[in-house]
């Protein structure tokens, strides 16, 4: 097969369009012709080296987290899945026109969504739910989720509205009117440091950005809220302790990343694609990634 191949560390230029083994699957096992696949920020911190110490490439090795194909061929004991089942979800080595994936990850995409749309949500919209729901929001509660026009943020909005919750979209000013369709009841920009000043007491906050803006937000969290994030906790956390941190890490959920993904087919969700682009062309993808914006970019194999 092909596959983009990484012999070593570095910039987006070391992203290697190559020959590559065509993996086998083992027991409990699925084997995924893949369709598409997302860029996602695990990919190019990986690619960089960043999370060597927790999530180590073996070069020549492959990357990727996220993908929807086309069963072909089912390893012994699998139940539930046969040749020819439209799949997707979380599994390594994505950027790829072949994968293994164990079955108990796997998901069908639901009917009507299309196949390539739906390599961009298993992370972005399971994360986001999770997010949101690491909250303990409840109907009424007042949640603000920050970086609300990414995917994550925008999933984590959805969710929140879901359970009832009064939710606030956080972002940048350049992005306030992005953020009006995104299904939030109330846009405030958090660099501007007036309208955080005027924001009322908050039962949680959802944060997918982290930074100097989460350390403004801590003051606005009730005592006894919840303050969930998907990036490293405010460094001034500890001034607050009655606030209750949260660190949240995607865990697969096949029910989650179900009732999502009918959610985006049902158009209650909408996840952006910006860009699609061919396997080969990996390293642009991830360069245009890495540069930021709005939607997801996706490979097609």
């Amino acid at each position: 097969m092909k596959a983009i191949v990484l012999h070593q560390y570095g910039g987006p230029e070391v992203l290697k369009f190559e020959d590559y083994p065509d993996p086998v699957p083992g027991s409990g096992e699925v084997l995924v012709r893949v369709a598409g696949a997302s860029v996602n920020p695990i990919d190019y911190k990986r690619r960089a080296g960043l999370t060597k110490d927790f999530y180590p490439m073996h070069f020549p090795g492959l990357i990727g987290v996220d993908m929807a194909g086309t069963v072909v061929k089912i390893g012994p004991q699998v139940e539930g899945f046969s040749a020819g089942d439209q799949v997707f979800a979380m599994v390594d080595n994505t950027y790829a026109e072949l994968c293994v994936a164990k079955a108990t990850v796997l998901a069908k995409v639901p009917k009507g969504l299309d196949l390539i749309r739906a390599a961009a949500l298993p992370l972005a919209t399971v994360t986001g739910s999770q997010l949101s729901s690491a909250t303990r929001i409840k109907a009424g509660q007042t949640v603000m989720v920050v970086g609300a026009i990414g995917s994550v943020g925008r999933s984590a909005v959805f969710t929140a509205k879901v359970s009832g919750a009064v939710v606030i979209a956080g972002v940048l000013k350049r992005q306030v009117d992005e953020a009006k369709t995104v299904g939030a009841d109330q846009v405030v920009a958090t660099d501007d440091d007036s309208a955080i000043a005027s924001l009322p007491t908050l039962d949680a906050v959802a944060d997918t950005v982290g930074g100097r803006t989460a350390e403004k937000l801590m003051d606005k969290v009730k005592p006894g809220g919840v303050f969930a994030s998907v990036v490293a906790p405010p460094q001034n956390a500890a001034k607050y302790p009655s606030v209750k941190m949260v660190h949240v890490f995607s865990k697969f959920d096949r029910k989650t990343l179900e009732f999502m993904a009918e959610a985006v087919r049902d158009g209650k969700l909408v996840i952006p694609i910006s860009r699609t682009l061919p396997l080969s062309e990996a390293a642009e993808a991830q360069a245009l990634a890495e540069k930021g914006g709005i939607g997801k970019i996706l490979l097609v194999a």
